[in-house]
C-alpha cells in the first residue's frame, strides 16, 4: 500500500473518530449550540431560500443563456473600459438589496460568462455591501458619521478589491482575454430592449418580494413596503406576458400557473410564500419540459441550485453551531466577541473584521446587532470594520465562492476584505473615536 497517497483519508478517519469518541454530549453549551445551528438553518430556509435564492438562481440561469458572452465581456470583461466596468459593479448594491448568499448565483453567472475577475469580485463585494436601505438605517440608528463612512468605504472597497484581484491574477486574466478573442459572436434571438425588460422584471420581483419593513411607519420606504406584494404581482404579470409573447411559452400553461398563484394568494393572503412557491413550481414545470432556450434556462438554473444550495446550508449549520443566532450563543461565548472589540487597537479592529467575515448577516440585521455591541462598549473603529467585512462575507458565502473560483482566489479575496476593513476601522477610530 502506498501510504503517501493514503495518509489523508486515514487522517480524516482518525480525526472524525477522535471527535466522536470524546464528544461531550452532556455539555449544556454543546446542546445549546446544536439547537442554535438547527434554528438558524430553519430560519434561513424560511426567510431566504424561496424569496431570495430561487429568484437569484433563475436570474443567474438567464444570464448564462440569454446574455451573450460578448455583451458580458464588453461591459465587465478584463479589457472593458475600467471606469464603466468598475462603476457598474461597485454601485450594483443600490439596486440589488441582497445578502452575502443571494449575490452568489448572480456572481457565478457573470463570472462564468466571461466577466473579468476584477469587475466580478467588485460586484461580489458590492452586491450585499451597498444596500441603500441598510445604509439609511445605519445612519439613523448608529449615526450619520458611521452611515457615511460605511457608504464611502463600501464603494471604495469594491473598486480597490476588484483592481487588486485583477492585478494579482493579471497573467491569468490576459490568457482569458486571448481565449475569448477567438470566440465567434453568437446569434441574437431578440432585441436588446426585450432582454433588458425581461431581466428588469426578474430583478424587480427579487427586490420587492424581499423589501424589508422599516422601523418607522412613515415615508417612502414604508409606503413601498405596504404595497410590496402588489408591486411584485404586477411585475410577475408583466414577466408572464414576456414569457408568452417573447419566449413563446404556452399561453395555457402560463395562464394556469398565474390563475393558481392568484387563487392561492386570495385564499391565503397572509402566507405569500405559498403563492410565490406555486409560481416557482409552475415556471419550473413549464420550462423543464421544453427543448429550446427556455429549457436550457431551467437547466442552467437547476445547475446553479445543485452547486450552491448544499454548500450554503452546510455553511449556515456550521456558522450557527459556532456563533449562534443574533442574541443567542453557539460554541463560542458571546462575551469573547463583545470583550474583544473595545477601543481602537489593531487587535480589536482585526477581530471585528474576522468575526464579521465569518458570521452570517441577513440584510439589515447587522444594524441592531451592532447597536447592541456598541452599547456593550464596542469602539467606533471596530464597528465600521465589522460593517465593511460582515454583510459582504460569511462562512456559507466563502464555501460557495471557493467552488466557483477556487481556493487560492477565495483566500486572496477574503484576506483583502479583512485587511482593508481592519485598516479602515483603525483610521476611522483614530479620526472619529
Amino acid at each position: 500500500m502506498d501510504w503517501k497517497k493514503e495518509w489523508k483519508p486515514l487522517a480524516w478517519i482518525v480525526a472524525v473518530f477522535v471527535i466522536f469518541f470524546y464528544l461531550p454530549i452532556d455539555s449544556a453549551r454543546l446542546r445549546g449550540a446544536v439547537i442554535e445551528s438547527l434554528a438558524l438553518t430553519k430560519w434561513y430556509a424560511q426567510e431566504h431560500v424561496i424569496l431570495c435564492l430561487i429568484p437569484a438562481f433563475f436570474i443567474a440561469g438567464a444570464i448564462a443563456v440569454f446574455v451573450s458572452q460578448a455583451s458580458v465581456m464588453k461591459y465587465l470583461g478584463a479589457k472593458a473600459n475600467k471606469v464603466l466596468s468598475y462603476g457598474v459593479a461597485s454601485v450594483s448594491g443600490t439596486i440589488l438589496a441582497v445578502c452575502s448568499c443571494t449575490v452568489l448565483p448572480l456572481f457565478a453567472g457573470i463570472y462564468r460568462m466571461g466577466a473579468g475577475l476584477g469587475p466580478a469580485t467588485a460586484f461580489l463585494y458590492s452586491g450585499p455591501a451597498i444596500n441603500v436601505l441598510a445604509i439609511v438605517l445605519t445612519a439613523r440608528v448608529l449615526g450619520m458619521e458611521l452611515g457615511v463612512a460605511r457608504t464611502v468605504g463600501a464603494i471604495g472597497f469594491s473598486i480597490i478589491i476588484g483592481l487588486l484581484m485583477h492585478l494579482i491574477y493579471r497573467k491569468e486574466e490576459t490568457e482569458k482575454i486571448n481565449a475569448q478573442m477567438a470566440m465567434p459572436e453568437p446569434a441574437v434571438n431578440r432585441p436588446l430592449w426585450q432582454n433588458g425588460l425581461y431581466f428588469a422584471a426578474m430583478v424587480g420581483i427579487l427586490v420587492f418580494a424581499n423589501w424589508g419593513k422599516p422601523n418607522e411607519a412613515t415615508g417612502l420606504w414604508f409606503l413601498i413596503y405596504s404595497y410590496k406584494w402588489l408591486i411584485t404581482g404586477i411585475m410577475s404579470v408583466a414577466f408572464g406576458a414576456m414569457l408568452v409573447f417573447w419566449f413563446k411559452l404556452s399561453k395555457i400553461a402560463v395562464g394556469i400557473t398565474a390563475l393558481a398563484t392568484a387563487a392561492i394568494a386570495l385564499v391565503f393572503p397572509h402566507q405569500p410564500l405559498l403563492a410565490f412557491s406555486a409560481a416557482v413550481v409552475g415556471l419550473s414545470i413549464i420550462t423543464s419540459r421544453r427543448e429550446d432556450e427556455s429549457g436550457e434556462w431551467f437547466s442552467q438554473t437547476w445547475g446553479f441550485a445543485k452547486q450552491i444550495l448544499p454548500l450554503l446550508f452546510g455553511g449556515v449549520l456550521v456558522a450557527g453551531l459556532l456563533l449562534g443566532r443574533p442574541g443567542m450563543e453557539g460554541l463560542i461565548p458571546s462575551q469573547w466577541i463583545s470583550g474583544s472589540v473595545g477601543g481602537n487597537s489593531l487587535w480589536a479592529n482585526l477581530f471585528a473584521s474576522v468575526a464579521g467575515a465569518f458570521m452570517y448577516f441577513a440584510t439589515l440585521t447587522e444594524v441592531p446587532i451592532l447597536q447592541g455591541l456598541i452599547g456593550s462598549g464596542m469602539g467606533k473603529g471596530p464597528a465600521l470594520a465589522l460593517l465593511l467585512a460582515g454583510p459582504a462575507l460569511s462562512l456559507p458565502n466563502m464555501l460557495v465562492i471557493r467552488s466557483i473560483m477556487g481556493t487560492k482566489k477565495t483566500i486572496v479575496f477574503v484576506s483583502l476584505v479583512i485587511v482593508m476593513a481592519t485598516i479602515a476601522g483603525m483610521v476611522y477610530g483614530a479620526v472619529w473615536g
